[in-house]
């Protein structure tokens, strides 16, 4: 992270920081992904060391319902093992996994609120991933811990669970210039 302004004295030649990098990991992702190994495995076996005797429909059913739910299980749970935060001066961005998708790219422009939670629950969310509830907005959970929501200018809000969230609020809330509850000043 490089979120290091609070670190800087006063009068110091230290520019504050241009950007700001997070992330958030969960390595219990790591087992579901063993288990669609395994799915896609009994698919490999099935299709390869197959003695069944009754026809080659079942067979074919079996084999690819196998590999069909270990890639699901395997793309579901590396997509969402970990994700990136950066923040600069236009934009935050959000990327999930190693692919870096799904990826999502919000402009600090349409950003009218920044708050810090210290709790979020993938239980709130339907689960881990890439979420969308009517009642709370959209969120990118990867784990149980801390994170922030984005208040956005039509309403909606954008929730991300990250390490070191606080300092994410922060340093968005400079770059907005928001106050400490996360309205902008106002203008005369």
């Amino acid at each position: 992270m490089t979120d290091h302004a609070e670190h800087a004295r006063h009068g110091s030649s230290q520019a504050p920081p241009t950007e700001w990098r997070g992330r958030a990991t969960n390595r219990l992702q790591w087992l579901l992904a063993l288990v669609g190994a395994g799915c896609m495995a009994l698919g490999v076996e099935l299709a390869l060391g197959s003695t069944w005797t009754s026809g080659t429909l079942p067979l074919l059913m079996s084999v690819i319902g196998c590999v069909a739910a270990g890639l699901l299980i395997l793309y579901g749970t590396l997509a969402f093992v970990h994700v990136a935060v950066r923040v600069d001066g236009d934009a935050l961005e959000v990327r999930c996994g190693h692919a870096g998708l799904p990826r999502r790219r919000i402009l600090l422009d349409h950003v009218v609120g920044a708050d810090f939670v210290p709790r979020v629950n993938p239980r709130q969310w339907g689960g881990w991933g890439y979420r969308w509830r009517p009642d709370q907005g959209t969120a990118v959970v990867v784990r149980k811990g801390e994170g922030m929501i984005l208040t956005l200018a039509d309403g909606r809000t954008f929730t991300v669970t990250v390490d070191d969230a606080a300092s994410a609020v922060r340093f968005i809330r400079r770059r907005l210039h928001l106050s400490a509850v996360g309205k902008r000043p106002r203008t005369a």
